[in-house]
Protein backbone atom coordinates (compact mmCIF):
# COMPACT_ATOMS: atom_id res chain seq x y z
CA UNK A 1 0.00 0.00 0.00
CA UNK A 2 3.01 2.35 0.84
CA UNK A 3 4.89 1.56 -2.28
CA UNK A 4 1.51 2.43 -4.52
CA UNK A 5 0.89 5.58 -2.49
CA UNK A 6 4.55 6.49 -3.20
CA UNK A 7 4.28 5.80 -7.10
CA UNK A 8 1.08 7.79 -7.31
CA UNK A 9 2.62 10.57 -5.51
CA UNK A 10 5.71 10.61 -7.93
CA UNK A 11 2.93 10.12 -11.64
CA UNK A 12 -0.13 12.59 -10.19
CA UNK A 13 0.23 16.41 -9.95
CA UNK A 14 -2.16 17.82 -7.85
CA UNK A 15 -5.09 19.35 -9.32
CA UNK A 16 -5.05 22.25 -7.87
CA UNK A 17 -1.54 24.01 -9.09
CA UNK A 18 -3.14 24.90 -12.41
CA UNK A 19 -5.57 27.71 -10.59
CA UNK A 20 -2.63 28.90 -8.83
CA UNK A 21 -1.93 32.30 -10.19
CA UNK A 22 1.78 33.13 -10.86
CA UNK A 23 3.22 35.41 -7.95
CA UNK A 24 5.93 37.91 -9.61
CA UNK A 25 9.36 36.50 -9.53
CA UNK A 26 8.36 32.67 -9.05
CA UNK A 27 8.51 30.33 -12.08
CA UNK A 28 6.96 30.15 -14.92
CA UNK A 29 4.35 27.22 -15.35
CA UNK A 30 4.50 24.75 -17.63
CA UNK A 31 1.54 22.48 -18.33
CA UNK A 32 2.96 19.06 -20.26
CA UNK A 33 1.36 16.17 -21.70
CA UNK A 34 2.08 13.24 -19.08
CA UNK A 35 3.82 11.31 -20.98
CA UNK A 36 7.33 13.82 -20.46
CA UNK A 37 6.93 13.34 -16.88
CA UNK A 38 9.91 11.90 -16.09
CA UNK A 39 11.78 13.11 -19.61
CA UNK A 40 11.06 16.71 -18.70
CA UNK A 41 11.79 16.40 -15.38
CA UNK A 42 14.98 15.26 -16.34
CA UNK A 43 15.48 17.87 -18.88
CA UNK A 44 14.42 21.07 -16.26
CA UNK A 45 16.96 19.81 -13.70
CA UNK A 46 19.22 20.34 -16.13
CA UNK A 47 18.04 23.79 -17.22
CA UNK A 48 18.27 24.84 -13.76
CA UNK A 49 21.86 23.78 -13.50
CA UNK A 50 22.88 25.26 -17.37
CA UNK A 51 20.98 28.83 -16.73
CA UNK A 52 20.29 29.15 -12.87
CA UNK A 53 16.63 29.62 -13.84
CA UNK A 54 13.85 27.45 -12.57
CA UNK A 55 10.35 26.03 -14.26
CA UNK A 56 7.49 24.48 -12.79
CA UNK A 57 6.19 21.80 -14.49
CA UNK A 58 2.54 20.52 -14.46
CA UNK A 59 1.68 17.01 -15.80
CA UNK A 60 -2.04 16.19 -17.05
CA UNK A 61 -4.04 15.32 -19.88
CA UNK A 62 -3.75 17.70 -22.93
CA UNK A 63 -7.47 18.25 -23.43
CA UNK A 64 -7.03 19.27 -19.56
CA UNK A 65 -4.88 21.80 -20.08
CA UNK A 66 -5.92 23.25 -22.84
CA UNK A 67 -9.39 23.84 -21.67
CA UNK A 68 -7.44 25.24 -18.64
CA UNK A 69 -6.14 27.58 -20.99
CA UNK A 70 -9.18 28.98 -22.52
CA UNK A 71 -9.95 29.60 -18.65
CA UNK A 72 -7.39 31.50 -18.23
CA UNK A 73 -5.14 29.63 -16.40
CA UNK A 74 -1.45 30.46 -16.26
CA UNK A 75 0.68 28.63 -17.81
CA UNK A 76 3.46 30.29 -19.66
CA UNK A 77 4.19 26.97 -22.11
CA UNK A 78 2.07 24.32 -22.73
CA UNK A 79 3.81 20.92 -24.24
CA UNK A 80 0.87 19.17 -25.71
CA UNK A 81 0.84 15.44 -26.59
CA UNK A 82 -1.61 16.46 -29.68
CA UNK A 83 -0.60 19.16 -31.96
CA UNK A 84 -4.51 19.67 -32.22
CA UNK A 85 -5.11 21.15 -29.15
CA UNK A 86 -2.35 23.74 -29.61
CA UNK A 87 -3.50 24.62 -33.32
CA UNK A 88 -6.75 25.41 -31.75
CA UNK A 89 -5.37 27.46 -29.08
CA UNK A 90 -3.44 29.38 -31.67
CA UNK A 91 -6.08 29.76 -33.35
CA UNK A 92 -8.35 31.98 -30.47
CA UNK A 93 -5.63 33.93 -30.15
CA UNK A 94 -4.29 32.46 -26.86
CA UNK A 95 -0.42 31.29 -27.78
CA UNK A 96 2.43 32.85 -29.48
CA UNK A 97 2.08 31.51 -32.93
CA UNK A 98 1.51 27.73 -33.69
CA UNK A 99 4.74 26.91 -31.59
CA UNK A 100 7.28 23.93 -33.30
CA UNK A 101 7.05 20.09 -33.09
CA UNK A 102 9.05 18.24 -30.21
CA UNK A 103 8.83 14.94 -30.88
CA UNK A 104 6.26 11.99 -31.79
CA UNK A 105 5.33 9.49 -29.31
CA UNK A 106 4.57 5.95 -29.32
CA UNK A 107 2.39 3.49 -27.46
CA UNK A 108 3.06 0.55 -26.12
CA UNK A 109 1.22 -2.88 -24.45
CA UNK A 110 2.46 -2.97 -20.71
CA UNK A 111 1.94 -5.55 -18.22
CA UNK A 112 2.91 -6.10 -14.63
CA UNK A 113 6.25 -8.22 -14.31
CA UNK A 114 5.69 -11.38 -13.94
CA UNK A 115 2.78 -11.52 -16.13
CA UNK A 116 1.33 -14.57 -17.48
CA UNK A 117 -0.21 -12.39 -20.58
CA UNK A 118 1.82 -13.06 -23.67
CA UNK A 119 3.76 -10.17 -25.10
CA UNK A 120 3.35 -9.17 -29.00
CA UNK A 121 2.52 -6.07 -31.26
CA UNK A 122 -0.58 -7.98 -32.44
CA UNK A 123 -2.10 -8.35 -28.29
CA UNK A 124 -2.42 -12.10 -29.73
CA UNK A 125 -1.47 -13.13 -26.13
CA UNK A 126 -3.72 -10.57 -24.61
CA UNK A 127 -6.97 -12.48 -26.39
CA UNK A 128 -5.44 -15.68 -25.34
CA UNK A 129 -5.28 -14.77 -21.78
CA UNK A 130 -8.08 -12.61 -21.52
CA UNK A 131 -9.90 -14.87 -19.13
CA UNK A 132 -6.84 -14.02 -16.98
CA UNK A 133 -7.65 -10.22 -16.69
CA UNK A 134 -9.99 -8.49 -14.80
CA UNK A 135 -8.92 -4.88 -15.94
CA UNK A 136 -7.51 -3.79 -18.84
CA UNK A 137 -6.24 0.25 -18.67
CA UNK A 138 -5.94 2.81 -21.00
CA UNK A 139 -6.21 6.89 -20.37
CA UNK A 140 -9.66 8.75 -21.20
CA UNK A 141 -9.81 9.15 -24.78
CA UNK A 142 -11.96 12.13 -24.47
CA UNK A 143 -9.08 14.43 -23.62
CA UNK A 144 -6.10 12.14 -23.07
CA UNK A 145 -4.05 11.61 -26.46
CA UNK A 146 -2.60 8.23 -25.37
CA UNK A 147 -5.93 7.44 -24.41
CA UNK A 148 -7.11 7.86 -28.35
CA UNK A 149 -4.24 6.11 -29.68
CA UNK A 150 -5.11 3.28 -27.57
CA UNK A 151 -8.94 3.15 -28.79
CA UNK A 152 -7.35 3.31 -32.57
CA UNK A 153 -4.94 0.68 -32.28
CA UNK A 154 -7.57 -1.85 -30.73
CA UNK A 155 -9.96 -0.43 -33.01
CA UNK A 156 -7.90 -1.57 -35.87
CA UNK A 157 -6.78 -5.14 -34.32
CA UNK A 158 -10.51 -5.79 -33.94
CA UNK A 159 -10.22 -6.15 -30.33
CA UNK A 160 -12.24 -2.49 -28.72
CA UNK A 161 -15.13 -4.81 -28.39
CA UNK A 162 -13.77 -7.02 -26.11
CA UNK A 163 -11.84 -5.21 -24.25
CA UNK A 164 -14.61 -1.99 -23.47
CA UNK A 165 -15.98 -4.30 -20.86
CA UNK A 166 -13.04 -4.55 -19.14
CA UNK A 167 -11.71 -1.04 -19.56
CA UNK A 168 -10.81 1.13 -16.40
CA UNK A 169 -9.78 4.61 -17.68
CA UNK A 170 -7.09 6.83 -16.48
CA UNK A 171 -7.43 10.65 -16.08
CA UNK A 172 -3.92 10.70 -17.98
CA UNK A 173 -1.28 8.84 -19.40
CA UNK A 174 0.94 8.44 -16.04
CA UNK A 175 -2.56 7.39 -13.58
CA UNK A 176 -2.87 4.63 -16.69
CA UNK A 177 0.55 3.66 -16.16
CA UNK A 178 0.33 3.41 -12.44
CA UNK A 179 -2.69 1.19 -13.02
CA UNK A 180 -1.03 -1.58 -14.33
CA UNK A 181 2.63 -0.96 -11.99
CA UNK A 182 0.59 -1.78 -9.04
CA UNK A 183 -1.22 -4.02 -9.98
CA UNK A 184 -4.29 -2.81 -10.41
CA UNK A 185 -4.94 -3.67 -13.75
CA UNK A 186 -3.71 -6.81 -15.68
CA UNK A 187 -2.72 -5.15 -18.81
CA UNK A 188 -2.60 -1.94 -20.62
CA UNK A 189 -1.78 0.74 -23.42
CA UNK A 190 0.36 3.71 -22.18
CA UNK A 191 3.11 5.77 -23.60
CA UNK A 192 6.58 4.46 -24.50
CA UNK A 193 8.49 6.85 -22.20
CA UNK A 194 6.54 5.70 -19.30
CA UNK A 195 7.51 2.31 -19.97
CA UNK A 196 11.37 3.09 -20.27
CA UNK A 197 11.50 5.38 -17.21
CA UNK A 198 13.72 4.07 -14.71
CA UNK A 199 10.98 4.06 -11.94
CA UNK A 200 8.42 2.09 -13.65
CA UNK A 201 11.08 -0.16 -15.53
CA UNK A 202 11.31 -2.65 -12.84
CA UNK A 203 7.37 -3.09 -12.37
CA UNK A 204 6.79 -3.87 -15.32
CA UNK A 205 7.37 -5.20 -19.00
CA UNK A 206 6.03 -4.16 -22.84
CA UNK A 207 6.16 -4.04 -26.44
CA UNK A 208 5.89 -1.81 -28.61
CA UNK A 209 3.38 -1.26 -30.98
CA UNK A 210 3.13 -0.44 -34.46
CA UNK A 211 2.52 3.38 -35.47
CA UNK A 212 0.18 1.59 -38.26
CA UNK A 213 -2.51 0.82 -35.95
CA UNK A 214 -3.14 4.54 -35.00
CA UNK A 215 -2.62 8.74 -36.01
CA UNK A 216 0.35 9.78 -35.59
CA UNK A 217 0.86 11.44 -31.81
CA UNK A 218 2.41 14.36 -33.11
CA UNK A 219 3.54 15.97 -30.31
CA UNK A 220 3.90 19.74 -30.02
CA UNK A 221 4.85 22.82 -27.82
CA UNK A 222 3.99 26.52 -27.89
CA UNK A 223 4.19 29.52 -25.83
CA UNK A 224 1.38 30.75 -24.38
CA UNK A 225 -0.12 34.72 -24.68
CA UNK A 226 1.32 35.40 -20.86
CA UNK A 227 4.68 33.96 -21.48
CA UNK A 228 7.20 35.50 -19.87
CA UNK A 229 11.73 36.00 -20.64
CA UNK A 230 12.21 32.66 -18.51
CA UNK A 231 9.47 30.44 -20.44
CA UNK A 232 10.93 31.59 -23.70
CA UNK A 233 14.39 30.60 -22.49
CA UNK A 234 13.65 27.27 -21.68
CA UNK A 235 11.56 27.22 -24.74
CA UNK A 236 14.44 27.60 -26.57
CA UNK A 237 16.40 25.14 -24.23
CA UNK A 238 13.99 22.18 -25.30
CA UNK A 239 15.19 22.52 -28.85
CA UNK A 240 19.01 22.23 -28.22
CA UNK A 241 20.63 18.85 -28.77
CA UNK A 242 20.91 18.21 -24.86
CA UNK A 243 17.40 18.25 -24.17
CA UNK A 244 16.36 16.59 -27.61
CA UNK A 245 19.05 13.86 -26.14
CA UNK A 246 16.92 13.04 -23.01
CA UNK A 247 13.52 13.18 -25.20
CA UNK A 248 15.66 10.19 -27.44
CA UNK A 249 16.65 8.06 -24.34
CA UNK A 250 13.13 8.28 -23.46
CA UNK A 251 11.95 6.72 -26.45
CA UNK A 252 10.06 9.53 -28.21
CA UNK A 253 11.20 10.51 -31.90
CA UNK A 254 12.67 13.79 -33.13
CA UNK A 255 11.39 16.14 -35.63
CA UNK A 256 14.25 15.98 -37.96
CA UNK A 257 16.36 13.69 -37.28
Amino acid sequence: MLRSAVLAMALLVPAFAASQASAQGSPPLVAAASDLKFALSEIASRFEKDTGRRVALNFGSSGNFARQIQQGAPFELFMSADEEFVFRLADAGFTRGRGDLYAMGRIVLYVPKGSPIGLDPGLAGVRAGWERVRRFAIANPEHAPYGRAAREALQSLGMWDLVRPKLVLGENIAQTAQFVATGNAEAGIVALSLALAPELAGDGQYVELPESLHRPLRQRMVLTARAGDTAATFYRYLQQPAARAVLKKYGFGLPGA
